[in-house]
């Protein structure tokens, strides 16, 4: 009607050129203009894998053990920490692109203390929207577009990785953690040490064109904690080819009987290592998104110009939060606690699948226990839903989990590359920051698995 009345209106002032124009009419109405497409990247539909767990497990109000955030709520200095945080005004404003100058000051004399070496807050030290921002800055920061730069990815590998290297304009490279040959995870629980890399094929798969290393130590989803030794093999063959090492330590502080080493302490390795770190993690507060890079000054410089156009700056009021945190729960014993509280989840949460009958490996450090159910026997006849089974064998055996035992885990292959897909398949991924409540729940539902069982049968 509007176009109409346009029209009308038009031929009515300049009825010279009316006939040509509704000429034209029809097709500007019939809106037949090409439409706006997506990059490739972003054109898929497809549900993410925490996206779409959840909802299977909702649909059965199943107990969630897959994603990994806390359900039981951050201590109380903690959350009084952010609360007083937001009463300053200057607090609800703009922060520096760096950080806040008392968070900077808390990282960097924690970071001291870590790496054996002062750490300067106005150079060496940036504050970023979580640890994944931290790691796509590095990325944007030291990968080119359309140069076919690389970056290995040690497998399996956050799922984060791939698409941050590709946004960066990098190609990313695999390498795998492959379990001890000696070793039958099938039928026997092992330990996250087992899972060796083996640096012949790391050095193999490095080229011209590589210029950075992920590590990930402690490790999602293994848990494996990386020894003096081997971050020693790894920094001889970063330094031997000019890398830079990007070590995501997210869960630094959560070890169990084993010492966490950061490569940065390693001879040679400071001056080519960012380290990552979470508030989230350090503090069970995901949601918060603060986190942050340390390295030396001319690597940290790039990362936060890119940090500064991606971004610009992290939200100011949480950074208040952490760095008062940070100041309390260096006299109140929280780390070492919160250390204890974990372990004790983690072997409750062994009990139980030692008692259902199934192996595992038994974490070091971060909040995941892989298992391995390669023992279960589906049913021949069981029915999938098409966006299942598109996703592969891994994807029907956590389907089936969640909605047969009421307790949902994640499909680790989600982790891999397709090439490296199959090493996976048997496996599911549990997370263990859950409150005791939610742990003893999944214990009684997980009796009924023990039916399916193929030495049961």
């Amino acid at each position: 009607m509007l176009i109409s009345k346009c029209i009308s209106h038009f031929s009515r002032q300049f009825p010279h050129m009316s006939r040509n124009f509704a000429s034209t009419a029809p097709a500007l109405a019939a809106n037949t203009f090409a439409r706006p497409q997506s990059a490739p990247m972003y054109s898929s539909t497809g549900l993410d894998v925490w996206t779409m767990m959840n909802q299977v497990a909702a649909s059965v109000d199943a107990v969630n053990l897959g994603q990994g955030f806390m359900s039981f709520p951050p201590k109380d200095f903690i959350k009084r920490a952010a609360q007083e945080a937001f009463t300053e005004d200057a607090n609800n404003q703009y922060a520096p692109p760096r950080g806040r100058p008392r968070l900077l000051e808390q990282l960097a004399a924690r970071f001291a203390e870590k790496l054996g070496r002062p750490i300067d807050p106005g150079s060496e030290v940036s504050v970023h929207a979580g640890a994944n921002e931290a790691l796509l800055s590095a990325f944007t920061a030291f990968l080119e577009h359309g140069k076919g730069q690389e970056a290995i990815l040690i497998e399996p590998a956050f799922d984060q990785y791939t698409p941050n290297v590709l946004m960066a304009g990098g190609k990313p490279v695999y390498v795998p953690l492959r379990v001890c040959a000696s070793k039958d995870p099938a039928t026997n629980t092992i330990s996250s040490s087992d899972w060796k890399l083996d640096y012949t094929e790391l050095e193999a798969a490095i080229t011209a064109n590589t210029r950075i290393l992920v590590l990930n130590t402690p490790h999602n989803p293994v848990g494996k904690v990386f020894a003096r030794d081997e971050l020693e093999a790894i920094a001889t063959i970063a330094q031997r080819h000019n890398l830079l090492v990007i070590s995501d330590e997210v869960y630094e502080h959560l070890t169990y009987a084993t010492d966490h080493v950061s490569i940065a302490t390693l001879p040679g390795m400071w001056e080519r290592t960012i380290t990552v770190g979470s508030a989230g993690k350090l503090f069970g507060v995901t949601g918060w998104r603060v986190g942050w890079a340390i390295g030396p000054a001319e690597l940290i410089h790039p990362t936060l110009s890119a940090h500064t156009r991606i971004v610009f700056t992290t939200n100011t009021p949480l950074q208040e939060g952490v760095a008062s945190a940070f100041v309390q729960a260096t006299s109140n014993g929280f780390f070492d606690s919160q250390r204890v509280e974990y372990e004790r989840r983690r072997d409750r949460l062994m009990a139980i699948f030692d008692d259902v009958g199934l192996p595992y490996v038994v974490p070091d450090g971060a909040y995941y226990l892989l298992v391995n159910a390669a023992a279960i026997k589906i049913p021949d006849t069981y029915e999938f839903p098409d966006f299942i089974k598109e996703r592969g064998p891994n994807f029907k055996l956590v389907y089936f989990f969640i909605k047969e035992f009421g307790v949902s885990g994640i499909p680790p292959t989600e982790f891999y590359s397709a090439e490296h897909k199959a090493l996976a398949n048997d496996y599911i991924r549990f997370a263990f920051c859950k409150t005791d409540e939610g742990l003893e729940d999944a214990s009684k539902r997980l009796q009924k698995l023990k039916l399916y069982l193929q030495s049961s049968s």
